[in-house]
């Protein structure tokens, strides 16, 4: 399963891309500011955030697996600013608020820095908060897998994605200071906006976004060639000679005991030994059947009376051809009773818990995957109903749950339904708000609907 740990070479370029075109953007709003009459500042802002969110539904439609999380969080900080302008202008000629000249469009100079770093460092500051709770990140954890079920760039993601959050934060931050000091503190020794004013007030952050940008692109880059160095990094043209293959893995179950291999090489980790399944196999074909799948476990383990079951299947978004199965061979008896020919050995489910609370190293990424995506979706649904409500009112409950009881229940691993609810869910905030919002809207879409059924009869 070497290859579902590497990287495409277009996926880091597409990365540093995103990231770069939301800079742009941001580059763009100012200097059009600049150059075109002051009262278009807040279309260019609109403007602004529409190609932003083309980006985003592009990305979306084309499923491509890379992190937009830094886009997302441009395009609010673009809406934000484009309806702060307004709100302040109109509540300047209203007389409700005084504004300085400098921030309104209506006057000579106009300096759109003055809130759009401001603006941008409040948003970022918010969206860095909430990272782990944005629609955006919920919904490609559930259709593109958790960082540890996407390996090396799952890892990359992460890490770059929450970098750069940090990193635009201190640069909105530095530049707020520098921008209104000078306004506070020089800007007012002048009669007229001079060479130096506009300098600080437009060219300033213009240089700053360049700096930031080569400067993530050298990162990337240099993180490209460790990868390459490591034989880490996949091009497009081994993409496109790659065959077909898929993958599959069996969890062997006797009572509450699953059969183990501690000795298994982690490759991640020079000389070091983790936990994982022994029986492992991959086929060069797109599509197996069950009776296949149900033949090749009975050849691994030399037991021909067990009852498989579909634990779930991904299909990896990153290296598209890739996909990985995972079943359950259940057996009858005691452990005792049948002799693997295999290394490793029957361990208790209630140790494996141990180890995956409290030392989840000690497992391979993939195992703790299925272990996670097991836990997340069995005691999702012991504390919670199907619409997000929870069914224990009692919070320091905590449910569990055996190896006989996945049998027995034939719970359903591969919706992704109860992942969803377990990452919001009436313990999250807000939750009630956007449940009435959603009934209220649907309820509006319902009541039109029937009035257009009812006028079409007429």
């Amino acid at each position: 399963m070497k290859d579902l740990e590497k990287v495409n070479e277009s996926q880091l370029f597409s990365f540093w891309k995103n990231f770069s075109m939301g800079l742009l953007v941001m580059m763009g709003t100012l200097f059009l500011s600049r150059i075109m009459p002051f009262y278009f500042s807040p279309i260019i802002g609109l403007v602004a955030a529409a190609f932003l969110y083309t980006m985003l539904y592009n990305n979306k439609v084309r499923k491509s697996s890379t992190c937009m999380v830094v886009p997302y969080s441009m395009f609010y900080c673009m809406i934000v600013y484009a309806f702060s302008s307004i709100i302040l202008n109109v509540l300047d000629i209203w007389n409700i608020v005084a504004v300085p000249k400098e921030l309104s469009f209506f006057n000579d100079p106009f300096m759109p820095a003055l809130l759009l770093d401001p603006v941008c460092f409040v948003v970022l500051v918010i969206f860095y908060m909430r990272r782990n709770k944005l629609t955006i990140c919920i919904d490609c954890k559930i259709s593109k897998g958790l960082t540890i079920e996407r390996g090396k760039l799952g890892e990359i993601l992460n890490v770059e994605s929450k970098l750069q959050l940090v990193n635009l934060i201190w640069l909105f931050a530095i530049l707020s200071v520098i921008i209104w000091t000078y306004y506070g503190v020089w800007y007012y020794q002048h009669a007229i906006v001079n060479s130096r004013d506009w300098y600080v007030f437009v060219w300033l952050n213009i240089i700053a976004f360049i700096l930031d940008e080569l400067y993530f692109a050298s990162r990337y880059y240099n993180i490209y060639l460790d990868l390459k160095e490591n034989d880490e990094i996949i091009t497009e043209e081994e993409l496109n000679d790659m065959t077909t293959k898929t993958y599959l893995r069996f969890y062997v179950v006797c009572g509450n005991k699953v059969f183990i291999n501690k000795r298994v090489a982690d490759p991640h980790r020079q000389k070091q030994y983790v936990f994982d399944t022994p029986f492992l196999t991959k086929r060069n074909v797109n599509g197996i059947t069950t009776a296949e799948v149900h033949g090749i476990i009975q050849r691994l383990t030399g037991i021909r009376d067990g009852e498989l079951r579909f634990f779930y299947g991904r299909k990896s978004l990153d290296i598209a051809k890739h996909r990985i199965l995972r079943y359950f061979y259940f057996l009858d008896g005691s452990p005792e009773d049948y002799d693997m020919n295999l290394d490793g050995e029957w361990i208790d489910f209630e140790l494996m818990k141990v180890v995956y609370n409290e030392r989840p190293n000690a497992m391979s990424l993939t195992m703790l995957t299925d272990i996670s995506r097991m836990v997340t979706v069995i005691l999702t649904q012991k504390l919670f109903y199907d619409r997000g409500y929870r069914k224990i009112k009692i919070k320091s409950y905590h449910p569990t749950f055996d190896l006989r009881e996945v049998r027995e229940k034939n719970y359903d691993f591969q919706d992704d339904k109860w992942l969803r609810i377990a990452m919001y869910n009436s313990d999250t905030r807000g939750f009630q708000f956007r449940k009435w919002w959603a009934k209220f809207s649907n309820s509006r879409k319902n009541g039109n609907n029937k009035d257009g059924q009812w006028q079409q009869r007429q």
